[in-house]
């Protein structure tokens, strides 16, 4: 068996369960992650045999791809700002927006200070991550109420940026210990923000797979942890400090006023690459 075969034979079989374009994909990124090869390498030497210790591992991938489980999960990695993270159903997948959430951080706080940043709700770590690389100098702090997921978090820092500091909080109990009043100059977090009406609109996969934790507010009550953020925000940022919200793309305008409301200056919603409202910036007065 070639390298394009096997890639052809998932595929083919996935297709009983994802639509043709995603069971290629899915394809391409198990071949390569299989062989080692990144996406052009699987092309370049799509006619190389595949050895037999390899080919014994389809079968059981196959048999998780098609009962729907996500890509991810069944190779143990995201793909995420230049890193290949750990996932683990104990953490959310990293999505290309929360890349971009990371993007904006880092474009905005550039210059030779150390800044002190909290990244809360942490996951796999992706944005602590992804901002200290980004941010030479940065004192990071990730918080998360899982410590399944602060495990996989700092495996992942570990490789990545084993300066960043990690810590189990419950952010709507208690604050982060150690973080002084007006000692931060970034709050950033993707926290819950899917309303549990919104459940019948999600993937199967996500909702069979990721955690409930990490996903989901009350209809009553949605911008729950943005007021919590907001709040925290305004007794740890000084004055002139960030804070970076991935947010419900329903939910712009009531997130920006809540801010506002708490007394944030320059609110900005921020959409994504395809236009949709995902990301808020608040500066504390």
């Amino acid at each position: 068996m070639t390298t394009r075969a096997l890639t052809d034979r998932l595929a083919a079989a996935l297709a009983a369960a994802y639509p043709a374009p995603e069971a290629a994909a899915i394809a391409a990124l198990v071949a390569e992650h299989l062989l080692g090869f990144d996406a052009l390498q699987r092309r370049m030497r799509a006619q190389d045999a595949v050895s037999p210790a390899v080919q014994q591992q389809l079968p059981a991938l196959e048999a998780r791809l098609l009962a729907h489980e996500p890509v991810q999960y069944v190779l143990g990695t995201a793909h995420f700002a230049g890193m290949e993270l750990e996932v683990t159903p104990a953490t959310l997948i990293p999505r290309p927006e929360t890349e971009e959430l990371a993007r904006l951080v880092a474009q905005e706080n550039q210059g030779p200070g150390a800044l002190a940043v909290l990244d809360v709700g942490t996951g796999s770590g992706c944005l602590a991550l992804a901002l200290a690389r980004a941010l030479p100098g940065a004192q990071v702090l990730a918080v998360d109420i899982s410590e399944a997921a602060l495990a996989v978090a700092r495996r992942n820092g570990a490789r990545y940026a084993p300066r960043v500091q990690f810590q189990q909080v419950d952010i709507l109990k208690g604050n982060p210990a150690g973080v002084a009043p007006g000692a931060l100059d970034v709050l950033v977090s993707n926290p819950p923000y899917v309303r549990e009406s919104e459940r019948a609109r999600m993937r199967a996969n996500v909702l069979a797979w990721e955690p409930a934790t990490a996903l989901f507010v009350p209809d009553a009550d949605p911008l729950l942890f943005y007021r919590r953020l907001g709040a925290l925000g305004r007794e740890l940022l000084r004055p002139g400090g960030g804070l970076y919200l991935e947010i419900n793309e329903a939910l712009p305008a009531e997130t920006e006023e809540l801010l506002r409301g708490q007394g944030y200056a320059e609110v900005r919603g921020i959409a994504d690459m395809f236009g949709k409202a995902r990301m808020v910036r608040a500066i504390a007065p």
